[in-house]
């Protein structure tokens, strides 16, 4: 199983303290080695729930612009942001067992990348987008677009893969959330066709096609 970069940072530690608890299992006596057993057995099942939660499996590439994120379609709404004007913002949230990696969703350049500070809030609630988050700006052939990347309640930070200026190709990864958190693509209007997906459906990264784009 390929392992996100900067998950082994959480990984390696885990199974190190689940060792630590079997070892330490030989060396004392009942009644205690119960309750070790039993934090072993938690430690354990935590290390394989991380290995599921970092996890990075090879995407087959979708058409037209494809989805940042794995999760659920929350919200699609109108906007008229300042970077991009009119638009359609599509925000998925990632839930504890989805895929956490992120990819591009169309050919561009990164042209800003701006980290924030912020609260922890549950990542499905409004308040959300005053947690920690990652804004990125990217050139493309249908102009501005928008990625913001939102640390959830459990999250504590957001791993970034790209730095301003880089060439990035769709599907190509540009970061990592740790554990739960949601993201908000922002799309011009006027350069793309009636959006392909809906409010609950669910979404692979890279895969999933979520606009076309006018000839």
């Amino acid at each position: 199983m390929k392992i996100a970069k900067g998950g082994l940072y959480w990984i390696i530690p885990s199974f190190l303290v689940t060792l630590f608890f079997i070892v330490l299992t030989i060396y004392v006596n009942e009644p205690i080695k119960y309750v070790i057993l039993f934090i072993f057995i938690l430690a354990l099942l935590i290390s394989f729930v991380l290995l599921i939660f970092f996890r990075d499996p090879e995407r087959k590439i979708g058409k037209g612009i494809v989805a940042v994120a794995d999760g659920v379609v929350r919200e699609i709404t109108k906007e008229n942001d300042k970077d991009v004007g009119k638009s359609i913002k599509i925000s998925t949230f990632m839930n504890i067992y989805n895929v956490h990696v992120n990819r591009m969703p169309i050919d561009g350049v990164i042209k800003e990348i701006t980290h924030h500070d912020g609260a922890y809030i549950l990542a499905f609630k409004k308040e959300s987008e005053k947690n920690e988050r990652i804004i990125l700006l990217l050139k493309t052939n249908i102009g501005s677009i928008k990625i913001i990347q939102i640390a959830g309640t459990l999250a504590r930070r957001i791993v970034p893969y790209v730095k301003k200026g880089d060439n990035v190709r769709k599907g190509e990864k540009i970061g990592l959330i740790r554990l739960g958190s949601r993201v908000d693509i922002y799309l011009p209007t006027k350069k793309i066709k009636p959006i392909t997906v809906k409010v609950k459906d669910k979404l692979q990264a890279g895969e999933d096609t979520i606009a076309e784009v006018y000839d």
